[in-house]
C-alpha cells in the first residue's frame, strides 16, 4: 500500500492512510491492554483494527466511485460524494474511540507500556484530525453541511495524551 500511496494517483490517498494509522493505533492499544490484563479493552481495540482495515478498502472504493461519477458527470455524483464523506467520518469516530481507550491505558495501564499507549493515543488523534480535514475538504462547497462539524467534533473528542508521562 505504501507504494500505491506514493504513486502519482489520487487514490489511495489520505483516507486509507488515516485508516491504517488508526488501525496501528488500535493494535498498539490492544497490546497495551493485554499487558494491563484489560481484556475488554483489548477486545474492543481488536474489533477496531478489523473495522479500520475494512474501512481502508471502503475508502478506496468510495473515492474511486466518486472520482468516476465526477468524470462521467452522472446523476450519481452526490450519492458517491456522500459515501466518500461517510467513510472518513466513520474513521474519525473510531480513531477518537481508540484515542480515549489508549489515553486511559496511559494513566491506568501497565507502567511499562505507557509509551506504547501514548503512541497509540497520538496516532489515533492524528488519524481523527486527518479524517476531519478530509471530510471538510470534500464538503468545501457545502459549508453548512453538519458532517463537517461532526468530523471536527470527533477529532476534538479524541483524548490527547498527557504532556509528560507520570513517574513510576
Amino acid at each position: 500500500m505504501l507504494d500505491a500511496v506514493a504513486d502519482r494517483s489520487t487514490a489511495p490517498g489520505g483516507g486509507p492512510a488515516a485508516c491504517m494509522v488508526a488501525a496501528l493505533a488500535a493494535a498498539l492499544t490492544a497490546m497495551a491492554a493485554r499487558f494491563a490484563d484489560d481484556e475488554p479493552t483489548a477486545t474492543a481495540a481488536d474489533t477496531l483494527v478489523t473495522r479500520l482495515a475494512d474501512l481502508a478498502d471502503a475508502d478506496i472504493a468510495a473515492y474511486g466511485a466518486y472520482a468516476a461519477a465526477r468524470r462521467a458527470r452522472s446523476g450519481d455524483v452526490q450519492a458517491a460524494l456522500d459515501r466518500a464523506v461517510d467513510v472518513p467520518l466513520q474513521v474519525a469516530a473510531a480513531a477518537a474511540e481508540i484515542s480515549r481507550l489508549a489515553d486511559r491505558l496511559v494513566r491506568e495501564g501497565n507502567p511499562r507500556l505507557r509509551g506504547d499507549a501514548a503512541t497509540a493515543a497520538e496516532l489515533a488523534l492524528a488519524a481523527a484530525r486527518a479524517c476531519a480535514h478530509l471530510v471538510d475538504e470534500n464538503l468545501a462547497s457545502s459549508p453548512d453541511d453538519p458532517r463537517r462539524r461532526q468530523a471536527w467534533d470527533y477529532a476534538s473528542s479524541a483524548a490527547p495524551p498527557p504532556a509528560g508521562l507520570p513517574a513510576e
